[in-house]
């Protein structure tokens, strides 16, 4: 049971055939629906019963060159969401848009329609871009250097508040008879000038129901947790050991005072990818069958790409080349998830190959095999000393994997007293328990 009465929180990260590299070679995968609109509504609808918090795609805008090895093709994900609201009634529905290579007024109105056709679910996961092929296709020599990608970031995210703050709640009057729309007194410019942007604004689109759609961010590096102690209110994260998981918990609530912010308006969400069994030997047999199609060619490309050296150059069943790296400030991508492979290599002392497998499953976040119950001890254990809020759930495998938790791992959270047996609200603030964002300007336009 659970006499605290705090309720833990859960997103499903919905990735085409699953997280698994390999899971589009699986049997049961089907991954030429990756752009059928059907596979992802149903996909919604399974997580929607399950009474998650909220749904979540991620984004890139680079194919890389192991194109032949991996399952890359996929939707733009504010249109596949608009077209999973019309499908779903309260799922949260969050997607990733980068700052580096967007501007803030057009992602400041994407989101806001997005929040409007959902009545109030959006959500925006706020990342720079990580990979230094994503500048080719936007006209750059060269990937912005992470800590300016990170104030550029930080500027942006202001700009895109105040966009949404450019309406009062009541600004649209709508009187047909005085032929009054808006009122003109409750609209403004908001006149920004920064170091990085000059937007005048208004939006050209009222307030979102959520006041703001709610703020995610993934970046764990230094510069990614000050950010998201600055401005987010969840933060998706990668990490293996509950250890770990505590001093990244304890380390990112810690900086939420000097904001003016309080624990609970940050929530913090792990990323598992759980491979489920009836039984300990039917999950090890699925995660088996997984392995046993993922292709070292890409795995020593994925490698090579998160830890700035060509894999391809060492003996495969060799251990992993610490010493040739060029450690983490010579990174200019995700700084964070080269420390965790780093880590990890070191603490288990692997072979390449096998820290290519251990990581095929969700590119280096957690990763646990076994039984409904011994999945809801793990999301017990963690949520309750301090190693999270709840997961990211990542299924290795859809929509197998997503139905193997809604229908087994999720009746288990709930008979523990632990999950919700039904939505309370019908916004994601709502899920989240986060409360409405206060407009920034007053009636006079100033910013308070």
């Amino acid at each position: 049971m659970n006499p605290s009465g705090k309720q833990l929180h859960l997103n499903v990260f919905v990735s085409g055939t699953g997280h698994h590299e390999a899971s589009w070679r699986h049997p049961q995968a089907s991954p030429e629906r990756n752009v059928d609109v059907r596979y992802f509504q149903n996909i919604a609808q399974i997580a929607e019963r399950g009474k998650l918090d909220s749904l979540f795609l991620a984004d890139s805008y680079v194919v890389d060159a192991d194109v032949r090895y991996r399952n890359v093709t996929r939707l733009e994900p504010l249109t596949l969401l608009s077209a999973l609201s019309v499908a779903t009634e309260r799922i949260g529905l969050i997607a990733t848009a980068a700052t580096t290579y967007n501007d803030p007024f057009h992602i400041a109105r994407k989101f806001a329609s997005l929040d409007h056709i959902s009545g109030g679910r959006a959500g925006w996961n706020i990342v720079t871009a990580g990979t230094e092929a994503t500048s080719f296709n936007f006209g750059r020599d060269e990937h912005l250097n992470h800590a300016l990608r990170y104030k550029q970031a930080e500027e942006f995210v202001e700009v895109v508040t105040r966009l949404w703050d450019s309406w009062d709640e009541d600004a649209l009057v709508i009187d047909k008879e005085a032929g009054l729309f808006a009122d003109g007194g409750k609209v403004r410019e908001i006149h920004f000038k920064g170091d990085h942007y000059a937007v005048r604004g208004p939006l050209n689109l009222n307030r979102p129901p959520q006041g703001y759609p709610v703020l995610v961010q993934a970046g764990s590096s230094e510069s990614g947790k000050e950010l998201a102690a600055k401005t987010a209110e969840v933060i998706f994260t990668a990490v293996q050991t509950l250890a770990e998981a505590q001093q990244f918990y304890s380390d990112v609530k810690s900086r939420l005072a000097k904001y003016g912010r309080t624990h609970d308006q940050l929530t913090i969400l792990p990323g598992l990818s759980p491979i489920i069994g009836d039984t300990e030997a039917e999950a090890k047999e699925l995660e088996q069958s997984l392995q046993q199609l993922t292709i070292p060619a890409y795995g020593l490309a994925r490698l090579s790409r998160l830890l700035g050296t060509d894999m391809f150059n060492y003996d495969l069943d060799g251990p992993v080349p610490i010493g040739d790296l060029p450690g983490i400030d010579a990174i200019n991508g995700r700084k964070a998830r080269y420390q965790l492979l780093v880590d990890l290599a070191v603490r288990e002392n692997l072979t390449i190959r096998q820290l290519i497998l251990r990581t095929a499953g969700a590119r280096g976040h957690l990763t646990f095999t076994g039984t409904p119950l011994q999945v809801a001890d793990l999301i017990e254990n963690w949520f309750k000393n301090g190693g999270s809020d709840g997961f990211n759930v990542m299924p290795p495998l859809l929509p197998l994997g997503l139905e193997a938790f809604v229908d087994k791992v999720v009746p288990e959270l709930q008979n523990r007293g632990l999950f919700r047996t039904d939505y309370e609200g019908t916004t994601l603030r709502d899920h989240l328990g986060l409360t409405k964002p206060v407009n920034k300007f007053s009636r006079s336009g100033v910013v308070k």
